[in-house]
């Protein structure tokens, strides 16, 4: 018993960061959903950007090292370019669909006001998953910290429509990928920002 106990205790010290990045990523995700904070984008903003942060800081790692940095700029604008391109058309297809039409279209649809609270709001979103996540767990799963985050992701969009709950599979695998490969969480929240923004508008203002 004690030799299992010290196993138990030694995977904890030596994986110490992605024990700590792990647990406290699915405890914001928990505490945001249960104890919101004054309206969405601000309680996104503190759990999942602020209290990651203050994380990164308490391991005493570089929060630029952890997804904030610029990164590779020339390789990750090329990604975002080609990305939104290949999704405008699909967005605007599946902006026809009536499921997604009951679920965004919005009586009196404020475009500005929507577009300040998206930039607010996703800054946080995105840095839990393609920031605090992917970069905490880089170190040690390498690539396969791109498939860990997504999974969160996904369950995150439980609840919202079934087939843009399946897409996140994909959106969040390529999101993840470009953020890897960028060296930066900043493109697959440009990224993000692009796709919420564009299908809001299309399915609102078209």
């Amino acid at each position: 018993m004690s030799k299992e106990l010290q196993n138990f205790f030694s995977f904890f010290a030596n994986n110490k960061v992605e024990v700590v990045v792990f647990i406290s990523a699915t405890l914001f995700l928990t505490l945001e959903r249960y104890h919101p904070v004054w309206n969405d984008w601000v309680s996104s903003l503190l759990y999942y950007g602020v209290l990651p942060v203050i994380v990164v800081l308490l391991l005493r790692r570089n929060p630029l090292h952890f997804g904030l940095g610029i990164g590779d700029i020339k390789m990750w604008s090329l990604y975002f370019a080609i990305t939104c391109l290949v999704l405008a058309p699909i967005l605007y297809a599946a902006s026809r669909f009536t499921s997604f039409q009951n679920y965004y279209i919005t009586e009196n649809f404020n475009l500005t006001q929507y577009i300040f609270k998206t930039f607010v709001y996703l800054l946080g979103w995105e840095y839990i998953f393609r920031g605090f996540l992917l970069f905490g767990l880089k170190e040690k799963l390498k690539e396969a910290s791109i498939l860990v985050q997504m999974v969160p992701f996904v369950l995150m969009h439980f609840g919202k429509p079934e087939l843009e709950t399946y897409s996140t599979i994909i959106t969040g695998i390529i999101l993840g990928f470009v953020a890897y490969r960028g060296n930066s969480f900043w493109p697959a929240y440009f990224i993000h920002l692009f796709i919420n923004i564009f299908f809001l508008a299309i399915i609102n203002l078209m």
